[in-house]
């Protein structure tokens, strides 16, 4: 019996780039069997451009959520509570998605040996299909295929068992409140298996953020994150990482903060 698949789409004042990540979605091959859109206090016409491109298509169920409390944690959480299918496809509201996504991920999800809670997708700027964007893939499944239970890529290209989430306790501040959320979970969900990287699945990731420093970690934090065995990992996110980001600040709640690029057209 084939898989269902619920897109998981929270925004916050993305007027500018919801039209044709909404528009991926409803052009896609094989598509999704649920649409959760989380309104996450936007002051912008999101919610509207929402409502105006999704419309009501037939054969997916579309739920329009908003949640008030100001972060992407909060709207991930009240987004996946409402997710009846068996993977949850995290969406960014700034990532366009080719026709052949859910299709992709259908048929992996098929394929998959048992044990495998995550599918993910990997970037691919520029000219997906051109040497330089195969290349940049093909390192990233290789290296997953050596650190199984380690990230990859951010939340834009996660795919996740709905069942394996709910267990690991899902997307809440109590566990994790601060940047770096898309990795965080996924070491909560490897407790319960291990994800699967294809060449074939791949979304473009806006990359439009021309400050970076308030919304990840920094290169020792990284080098230390892929050193350390998976066994430990408990030990790396709660008592290394989340104290040092509690010094500097880094809350989930920078995500709403928008330096973005002056140039460059939305995607």
């Amino acid at each position: 019996m084939s898989s269902t698949f619920a897109v998981v789409l929270p925004y916050y004042n993305e007027q500018d780039y919801l039209s044709r990540t909404l528009r991926s979605w409803l052009s896609q091959s094989r598509r999704p069997d649920q649409l959760i859109l989380v309104d996450n206090g936007s002051t912008d016409r999101s919610a509207e451009i929402c409502r105006r491109v999704v419309g009501l298509p037939d054969g997916m169920e579309v739920v329009y959520a908003r949640e008030d409390r100001a972060g992407k944690t909060n709207a991930l959480e009240t987004g996946c509570a409402r997710v009846t299918c068996d993977f949850a496809v995290l969406s960014d509201a700034d990532t366009w998605y080719p026709p052949h996504y859910i299709e992709t991920c259908a048929r992996l999800a098929a394929e998959a040996a048992p044990g495998v809670v995550c599918l993910m997708a990997l970037p691919a700027n520029g000219d997906p299909r051109g040497a330089s964007s195969r290349v940049r893939r093909g390192v990233r499944v290789a290296l997953s295929r050596v650190f199984s239970r380690q990230g990859f890529v951010g939340g834009y290209g996660q795919v996740m068992r709905a069942e394996a989430l709910r267990k690991a306790g899902g997307f809440s501040t109590r566990h994790w409140n601060y940047v770096l959320l898309d990795h965080e979970i996924l070491n909560r969900i490897f407790r319960y298996g291990h994800s699967l990287y294809h060449m074939d699945l791949w979304c473009v990731p806006s990359l439009r953020r021309s400050d970076r420093r308030r919304v990840r970690w920094n290169l020792f934090e990284r080098c230390l994150y892929h050193l350390t065995p998976y066994r430990l990992q408990d030990w790396y996110f709660y008592g290394f990482l989340g104290p040092r980001f509690e010094r500097r600040n880094l809350s989930q709640l920078n995500l709403r903060e928008q330096p973005w690029q002056t140039s460059g057209a939305p995607l």
